[in-house]
């Protein structure tokens, strides 16, 4: 049985994927703002659109977190 999820962990990937004739990707882009910690994450197309920068993102998240914060706490009371 073992052999078997061996076998599946090999045919994963199809045959007529040639890695070495893709273009355009660059090995280890992003490797430094990784090693800094950094996280990095993909945002859909539609939420890409409403936010122009990182900071944008950013600022919305602390918001979000604020509005959420006061939520709970007029929950406790």
């Amino acid at each position: 049985m073992k052999k078997e999820v061996e076998n599946e962990m090999e045919d994963e990937l199809r045959s007529e994927y040639n890695f070495a004739q893709m273009e355009g990707g660059v090995r280890g882009k992003y490797v430094e703002r990784y090693r800094k910690k950094n996280n990095l994450v993909l945002l859909d197309p539609d939420v890409a659109q409403a936010f122009p920068n990182d900071e944008a993102v950013n600022e919305a998240l602390r918001l979000l977190i604020k509005v959420a914060q006061r939520q709970q706490s007029n929950n406790i009371l």
